[in-house]
């Protein structure tokens, strides 16, 4: 009996350990799926103030058009989602105009802290009677320089977005956090370590109407229970990398052992770091010299297998190859094109024979062609170079664009050998997939395991993407509409964060097209500005598009203008030695931005200088860029066996004792067009695609 009696105990102990356990598993789990924030539920006295404390209120993007755009804000009583009687927010909204109309509703956040939450949730309903558009977007703000500040000339607001279905019966839209890309701060290594960094400090919540985005221009919504909440299932992030699964060596290899196996894999490697040279006193001569030595990095450091260029190298001092040395085995899609490119001008420069060119050009585009591809026929942005596989989840609008660019450069350089194999290549995808019918602009680009576009746009028209909208047009992917009525030659006067308020942005038409122009200016020099002011952002199109021959009143006279002010203003107002500010390495360490601040709509920092801004130049200001190019190597330590090395901060002498791919193919093409007749500029335009793009450089006129 006593053992029956003990065995019946334990097992009732067991069974009610196993139902405790199991209950306060489900409570756990209750408690994960249902912790939420309340951030606006519209009841009480002062619905208009959310449980943050933060205001609320409508907007209108343009207080002139008040009778035809307009977002009216009350707080009514109805049933709720759940049935009973609620108060909820009516918006009536109208972007029934003429004019283009957006407008919304906002409430502020308090610099809100959401990290520990992974989900949006709002309740939603369309009003049957009074119509409604059946999607609209909502965003979430924040401040760059976290938290946001009354000068918004010191911050920069980024968002957040997602589109949110509507229809006439109450629904819970949920978002997933992580795919609002926007509010990440890339440049940040934080956010690489933890994305959900970029969910503090939020700043604001915003309802949007877009005339071109809504189904029904006039209408009412209804929304009501807008909280943050945690589901313990955040879902992927924008900073994850997909999964490996080939090793590159039988052992597996780390640190120096690692970094010397792979130079067995280039054509070569450096044997000196600093290379003292007497170049020659004629500045042709000279930069041919420096097209010599520039060649050897696209000779050497490329995969030997697969023909790919690889995007980093930083040599160590004195010693190449020492502690401190680093290859970068990967590559992007911008790297390969502009290789296509190089090739071809080493074949321009007599460097290499038409027989090695063709080979060294197939094996490349025979490679581009096996890797994993996007479904939209795009390659992923980043590439190892040693396995081919893919290290990305984002297709990138403008990599793939110089892809596509030198795709057709080699194509028109030698049509019978490679030009069915180009061609195919070019046409397998088509650029109307980053396209956005509604604000007529291009995004980023696409985050495949998110399964959402980037939330930016490249709305901005004097920056490198319009080198790839050029190409979008005249091949007849998207509409021109998107030229002039999508990209912005200059900002809104109420754009306060701007560097300066636009002269003359006035109603202008080109080619039966209505949109904004104007200009800034700074001492004598009018300009459209860039986003940073930097030389990438305004000459790398120009390694493609003939702007100066065929826009000599717009984008030639720009790009003149863009670099009389790279050299004025970094030697006369910053009092710097040298100039040409740029994107590069940063001589202390990393990637950073810079630029001649007043060129730019948001001006990048100074600081920095980069021997690429320079050979960009070389078409506007030849003597200017020779004679610079010569200081940098006469002042500093910056020249290898390579040519010129990324960077150097001028205030210290330091130098960024690096080689990008990206940076040396600027230079080495550059050098092509300006001692060859643009060499690469004719074989681009000379395709008949290429040709039929011609009139969007050559209509307007940016200062008449």
């Amino acid at each position: 009996m006593r053992k029956k009696i003990k065995t019946y105990s334990f097992a009732l102990f067991f069974l009610t350990a196993i139902f405790f356990c199991n209950y306060l598993f489900a409570e756990e789990l209750k408690t994960e799926v249902s912790s939420a924030v309340v951030l606006a539920d519209f009841e009480g006295e002062t619905p208009q103030t959310n449980h943050l404390e933060g205001p609320s209120g409508s907007w209108n993007l343009d207080e002139t058009d008040i009778n035809n755009s307009y977002c009216d804000e009350e707080y009514v009583e109805m049933p709720g989602k759940d049935g009973k009687p609620s108060k909820v927010l009516s918006l009536t909204y109208s972007v029934d105009s003429e004019l283009p109309s957006q407008n919304g509703f906002w409430t502020k956040l308090q610099d809100f802290d959401s990290t520990e939450y992974d989900h949006l949730e709002l309740d939603i309903k369309g009003d049957e009677k009074a119509g409604f558009t059946e999607k609209f977007k909502i965003e979430l703000k924040k401040c760059k320089k976290s938290p946001c500040t009354q000068d918004k000339k010191v911050d920069e607001v980024i968002k957040g977005s997602a589109q949110i279905s509507v229809t006439s019966e109450w629904q819970t839209v949920r978002i997933a956090l992580n795919k609002m890309t926007g509010i990440i701060d890339f440049a940040d290594p934080k956010a690489w370590e933890n994305p959900a960094v970029a969910r503090k400090n939020l700043d604001e919540f915003v309802v949007v109407f877009q005339d071109r985005h809504v189904t029904k221009k006039k209408g009412k919504i209804y929304l009501d229970n807008i909280r943050f909440v945690h589901t313990g299932n955040p879902g992927p992030t924008a900073v994850d990398f997909p999964p490996r699964h080939i090793e590159k060596t039988p052992v597996r290899l780390e640190g120096m052992a690692f970094q010397k196996f792979l130079i067995t894999r280039l054509g070569d490697f450096p044997k000196q770091t600093v290379v003292k040279k007497e170049f020659p006193a004629e500045d042709k001569a000279f930069l041919m010299e420096v097209a010599k030595d520039t060649w050897r990095f696209f000779d050497e450091i490329v995969d030997k297998e697969h023909g790919l260029p690889l995007d980093t190298i930083q040599l160590a001092k004195p010693e190449p190859v020492a502690e401190g040395m680093w290859i970068g085995d990967y590559t992007n899609v911008t790297n390969i094109g502009v290789y296509l490119m190089c090739l071809v001008s080493a074949y321009d420069f007599g460097f290499i024979t038409k027989e090695e060119v063709i080979k060294r050009l197939r094996l490349t585009m025979t490679t581009m062609e096996k890797v994993e591809h996007h479904k939209s026929g795009f390659p992923y942005n980043y590439y190892d170079t040693s396995t081919l596989e893919r290290t990305s989840y984002f297709v990138s609008l403008v990599d793939s664009g110089w892809l596509v660019a030198g795709l057709y450069v080699a194509k028109n350089a030698f049509p019978e050998e490679l030009g069915e194999q180009a061609d195919r290549m070019i046409h397998r995808g088509n650029f109307s997939f980053f396209y956005d019918p509604v604000d007529r602009q291009m995004f980023h680009g696409y985050y495949d395991h998110l399964e959402v576009y980037s939330d930016y746009h490249y709305g901005v028209f004097y920056s490198e993407p319009r080198a790839t909208s050029y190409m979008a047009i005249a091949r007849g992917d998207v509409s021109d509409e998107h030229w002039f009525e999508g990209l912005m030659r200059t900002f809104p006067e109420s754009y306060t964060w701007q560097e300066q308020k636009p002269i003359n942005r006035v109603t202008r038409e080109t080619l039966g097209h209505r949109y904004q122009g104007g200009y800034y200016q700074w001492n004598d020099l009018k300009y459209v500005p860039s986003w940073g002011g930097s030389a990438f952002e305004a000459l790398m199109p120009t390694l493609i598009l003939s702007e100066k021959d065929l826009a000599p009143e717009g984008l030639g006279k720009n790009d003149l203008n863009h670099v009389l002010g790279q050299i004025h203003y970094a030697l006369d107002e910053l009092k710097m030695p040298v100039w040409g500010m740029s994107p590069s390495s940063v001589p202390e360490g990393g990637y950073s931005e810079y630029g001649a601040k007043p060129f730019g709509s948001k001006g990048y920092k100074a600081g920095v200088v980069t021997p690429h801004a320079s050979a960009l130049a070389l078409e506007f200001a030849p003597a200017e860029s020779a004679a610079n190019l010569r200081k940098l190597a006469e002042l500093y330590d910056i020249y290898g066996e390579y040519g010129f090395y990324d960077a150097v901060t001028p205030a210290t002498g330091l130098v960024a004792y690096k080689y990008l791919s990206l940076d040396q193919g600027m230079i080495f093409v550059a050098l092509n067009n300006y001692l060859n007749n643009g060499a690469i500029r004719k074989r681009f335009h000379s395709d008949p695609e290429m040709k039929k793009g011609e009139n969007l450089l050559s209509a307007e006129k940016f200062f008449a």
